[in-house]
């Protein structure tokens, strides 16, 4: 198996952790005053299986990263949208919907085109000591920003959690190959210390963001938190570590054209996630719902919503 292909199959079983994760991190949020603080928070169990498998998946996302580029392995964040269609179904008993149905397609259409466009090289350039302090900088400015109050807070939330949990999974990328690299140079520096620390800030900055993202709705938001990671993550790996897409103007067309289908697809499930969400906590008993997102280093996750929703998700790495 070549690099590429192990790194999609790593980020297929990270997904599923991270779905995994988020039952326990939507039915805390559920059931959790707003005015609850992290100290009450770190008490709980079910915070800790949610930290314990958003770890897991944030190291499969680590591995990933470490055989494919960003372009690649960011996007695949999405599909835990996707593995959440059927899993929140069998949960709720009921069948697919039409809607799901659409969206999974173009979501998984999307990131298809995603793929054949993306470089295929294994990772190779890390990112210097100025580079990650001022990316570190312009992340803190854009959140603060995000942070303050005013309108949609739920969505401005969505956006510093991906955000955040996607610069995390850049940095990440930078640890891992400075580690595995072969050429000589120090394994201790202060340029990796540096990104080290501002790996653990933003996960975990963008775990907390996640937890309160979703207490206003889920169907935006989720979206939002989907898109804003590998974007993110994609614009540092473009930008500043040399990754580039395969082919000429066509591979650029194909490349535009996915994505528009992976956001639409993406905002399809999103929706759908939300109403069938609206409806189980309108329901006499408690109905499982499936909200997938990511949460540490990644992205965007399966929910439990026992009442109507004050709803916790994400990313990253995929970090």
């Amino acid at each position: 198996m070549n690099a590429t292909l192990f790194a999609v199959a790593l980020s297929l079983v990270s997904a599923a952790a991270y779905a995994a994760a988020a039952v326990a991190q939507s039915r805390l949020a559920g059931r959790t005053d707003p005015a609850t603080g992290v100290l009450r928070l770190l008490g709980r169990g079910a915070w800790w299986s949610a930290v314990g498998l958003n770890a897991a998946g944030a190291l499969l996302h680590v591995a990933a990263l470490t055989y494919g580029p960003l372009t690649l392995v960011q996007p695949l964040g999405a599909l835990t949208l996707v593995v959440a269609v059927p899993l929140g179904a069998r949960a709720a008993g009921r069948r697919v919907g039409r809607v799901e149905w659409r969206g999974t397609a173009l979501t998984l259409l999307g990131l298809g085109a995603l793929l054949l466009t993306a470089g295929g090289s294994a990772p190779h350039e890390t990112l210097s000591l100025p580079e990650a302090l001022g990316v570190g900088a312009i992340t803190m400015a854009v959140v603060a920003g995000l942070g303050r109050p005013g309108a949609r807070p739920g969505l401005r939330h969505a956006a510093a959690s991906g955000i955040t949990s996607g610069v995390a999974s850049a940095l990440t990328q930078t640890l891992t190959v400075a580690v595995t690299d072969h050429s000589g140079g120090p394994l201790f520096s202060w340029r990796l210390l540096t990104v080290a620390l501002l790996v653990s800030a933003f996960a975990m900055g963008g775990l907390l963001l996640s937890q309160t993202a979703y207490r206003g709705g889920l169907g935006a938001p989720l979206a939002v938190v989907t898109l804003a990671n590998p974007v993110a993550a994609a614009a540092i790996g473009l930008a500043l570590l040399g990754e580039r897409l395969q082919g000429g103007p066509v591979s650029l067309a194909l490349a535009l054209l996915g994505a528009a289908a992976a956001v639409r697809g993406v905002i399809l499930l999103s929706r759908a996630q939300a109403r069938n969400t609206e409806r189980g906590g309108a329901a006499e008993e408690p109905v499982a719902v499936p909200v997938p997102t990511r949460v540490v280093i990644g992205s965007p996750r399966l929910a439990v919503a026992p009442e109507p929703m004050a709803v916790r998700a994400g990313g990253a790495p995929h970090p």
